[in-house]
């Protein structure tokens, strides 16, 4: 598998530029936000969403100075629900570094949110991208449903297959599919070509949060993050709601009793890993997840070859065949 630095080669000179436009982007006369603000670049991930952006508006036509503001507008507002999220959940840690506020306490933590929600507002009506700003604001209305659906539906543990898929289109695959979308939109292409990227960024982000769910099963000490989060924080994921809908009725009792009263113990915590594993819930998620993989294929086959189709196939590998 490709790294992703090698993927990034294409646009390595765009990213960089980038990197510059996103500081700048949240620059502000106030010492303690510029201090937040440089912490928030300091511990900044894979940067996959920017990728995504400028990849599509290659193939789409182009990259342009809108695509920097499509890029940052995102990343904008994706580290405002981010901040917030963390606040909600009561995280002190993302990505292995104290959350904000866990360093700077949950008041501090909500207005930085609130800013950098605003900064994206005022980035894009200031330079007219105000259909940029539509795609964004409705993923970020999606991704709130999501979460709100999710939490409703996790306090009854009964969640099915459809209503999952529902939760994960919203929650995660609605950010990639923007971001698909903002690209191509920034790049001047049509209605029907926008809305074909955000179908492929939306596939995308499905099969990502299929491969995140698959983590919480190992193997332990070659994957990232450890083992039995979800089940630890009673989060229904593909492969224990394939596991259950084809348990038994005493098997599916006993496990939903588990993962919703016995969740701190790990040694039930590795029975229902044990159980997901016999149940064949792996394998199962594994065929969704490269079904979902087929489907964006089949969309990017539909565009003419260019260095930002074999990028993006390459970048959507990566995204199910990554270890963290």
């Amino acid at each position: 598998m490709l790294s992703l630095n090698k993927i990034k080669e294409p646009i390595a000179p765009v990213m960089e530029k980038f990197e510059s436009h996103f500081r700048e982007s949240m620059r502000s006369k106030v010492a303690l936000l510029d201090r937040i603000t440089h912490y928030i670049v300091k511990r900044k991930g894979k940067q996959m969403r920017p990728m995504f952006v400028f990849f599509s508006a290659g193939l789409c036509g182009g990259i342009t100075d809108a695509s920097y503001r499509a890029a940052a507008l995102i990343e904008l507002l994706h580290t405002a629900t981010l901040v917030h999220d963390d606040v909600v959940d009561d995280s002190n840690e993302r990505r292995g570094f104290f959350s904000i506020n866990a360093l700077w306490k949950n008041k501090i933590a909500v207005l930085v949110g609130d800013y950098l929600l605003s900064k994206g507002l005022l980035l894009s009506v200031e330079n007219n991208d105000h259909d940029l700003l539509k795609i964004v604001s409705t993923a970020v209305r999606v991704m709130s449903e999501g979460e709100l659906l999710q939490i409703e539906k996790a306090r009854r543990l009964d969640i099915k297959e459809e209503i999952y898929f529902d939760i994960i289109r919203q929650k995660t695959a609605s950010l990639i599919a923007s971001c698909c979308a903002c690209g191509a939109a920034a790049a001047g292409a049509d209605a029907a070509t926008i809305e074909k990227m955000h179908q492929f960024g939306e596939h995308i982000g499905i099969a990502f949060q299929i491969k995140d769910d698959l983590f919480d099963y190992g193997p332990e000490g070659i994957i990232g993050k450890p083992t039995g989060i979800d089940i630890k924080e009673s989060k229904m994921t593909l492969p224990l709601i394939h596991a259950l809908d084809k348990s038994g009725y005493s098997d599916r009792k006993r496990i939903i009793n588990i993962v919703k009263n016995h969740n701190t113990d790990d040694k039930k915590v590795k029975e229902v890993i044990d159980f997901v594993k016999k149940s064949g819930g792996i394998e199962y998620s594994e065929s969704r997840m490269k079904e979902y993989q087929v489907k964006a294929f089949e969309i990017l086959d539909t565009f003419p070859q260019s260095v930002y189709k074999d990028s993006l196939r390459d970048l959507v590998q990566f995204t199910i065949e990554r270890t963290n």
